[in-house]
C-alpha cells in the first residue's frame, strides 16, 4: 500500500483482509466463556438458521465482481451477506448463553463488518463507477434475477452454514459436558 494511504484506511483494510482468521480466534474464546444449555441452543440455531437462509439467498443472487448485483436481497440492502452473518453471530450468542461471549461477538461484528463494508463499497465504486453509486442511492432498478442454488454454490456458502453447523456442535458438546 501506497505511504500516502492514511494509517487508518490502512489499519480498516487490514482489518478486513484478517476477519475471518480473526472470527476464529474469537470462536474459540467463545466456546470457551460459553455455558450452553439445550433451551439456547434451539434458540440459538432457530436464529442462526434465519440468518445462514439470508445469507443463502443473497449468494443466489450474486454475480461477485462481474456486476452490482440488484436482484433478491440486493434489492432492499446492500449488503445482505453481512446482514445475514450478523444474525447468525446473535445466534451463536444466544446458543452460548454467556454475556461475555455476547459482547464479544457484538463487538467482533461491529468491528469486522464496519471495515469490510467501507473497503468493499470503496473496491464496487472503483470497479463499477457510476453504476454502483447509483445504486447507494437508491436510483438504480432492481434486476429480475431468479435464485440459483449452483450460483450459492459457486460463491460456496455452503462454508458458512457448515461453519455454523460445526459451531453449534461443539457448543452442543460442551453443554453436555464432553467440552
Amino acid at each position: 500500500m501506497a505511504d500516502s494511504v492514511p494509517a487508518r484506511t490502512s489499519f480498516i483494510v487490514r482489518l478486513a483482509r484478517w476477519r475471518v482468521p480473526l472470527g476464529f480466534v474469537c470462536g474459540v474464546i467463545a466456546v470457551v466463556l460459553s455455558d450452553p444449555t439445550r433451551a439456547s441452543l434451539l434458540a440459538g440455531a432457530v436464529v442462526g438458521v434465519c440468518g445462514e437462509s439470508i445469507r443463502i439467498w443473497a449468494a443466489g443472487h450474486l454475480e461477485k465482481g462481474r456486476e452490482v448485483t440488484r436482484s433478491g436481497p440486493y434489492r432492499w440492502t446492500r449488503h445482505p451477506l453481512y446482514a445475514g452473518s450478523s444474525i447468525m453471530g446473535v445466534g451463536l450468542a444466544i446458543a452460548s448463553r454467556s454475556a461475555i461471549v455476547t459482547v464479544l461477538v457484538l463487538a467482533y461484528l461491529s468491528v469486522t463488518i464496519a471495515a469490510a463494508v467501507r473497503t468493499e463499497e470503496a473496491h464496487l465504486t472503483e470497479k463499477f463507477g457510476s453504476e454502483y453509486g447509483a445504486y447507494r442511492q437508491g436510483t438504480a432498478s432492481p434486476v429480475l434475477r431468479r435464485f440459483s442454488a449452483a450460483r450459492a454454490m459457486r460463491n460456496r456458502e455452503y462454508r458458512a452454514a457448515l461453519g455454523f453447523v460445526v459451531v453449534l456442535g461443539i457448543l452442543a458438546l460442551r453443554s453436555r459436558g464432553v467440552l
